[in-house]
């Protein structure tokens, strides 16, 4: 297997949490129930949201896209019995993936008081790219 690409995003914390309460509907736009329900019991869950938001963006770098290229819910991040975080991608997300030849993801997430950030890591047999 190879690198087939990797994305990196960083989410400013204060401005994410301006947004989810200026559109109070934009968790459920941006997250999946299983994200939504990982944070809950959170005393301050919008740190976890960011590094979640970034993971999306991270995975549309690692495959040389940009915003929009998928739906927010064709990717979510979910937790090994360890903790370690892991990517469940799915629909249209699944279908660029295996286009490019992704086999397998990797995935770091990491937030300060600050700013959230995710790195992302797609392993597989490289495609060549269509003309």
């Amino acid at each position: 297997m190879a690198v087939i690409g990797i994305g990196l995003d960083v989410v400013d914390i204060d401005r994410f949490r301006t947004s989810l309460r200026r559109t109070p509907t934009m968790r459920e736009r941006l997250f999946t129930s299983v994200e939504l329900d990982y944070v809950a019991p959170k005393a301050d869950p919008v740190p976890s949201l960011a590094a979640r938001f970034a993971a999306r963006e991270a995975v549309m770098k690692s495959l040389g896209l940009g915003l929009g290229a998928f739906g927010f819910h064709d990717v979510w991040v979910e937790l090994e019995e360890s903790g370690a975080p892991y990517l469940e991608v799915t629909g249209a997300a699944e279908d660029l993936a295996a286009a490019a030849g992704v086999e397998h993801w990797h995935i770091s997430l990491t937030h300060s008081d600050l700013v959230a950030a995710a790195y992302v890591i797609a392993e597989g047999t490289p495609r060549p790219a269509s003309i």
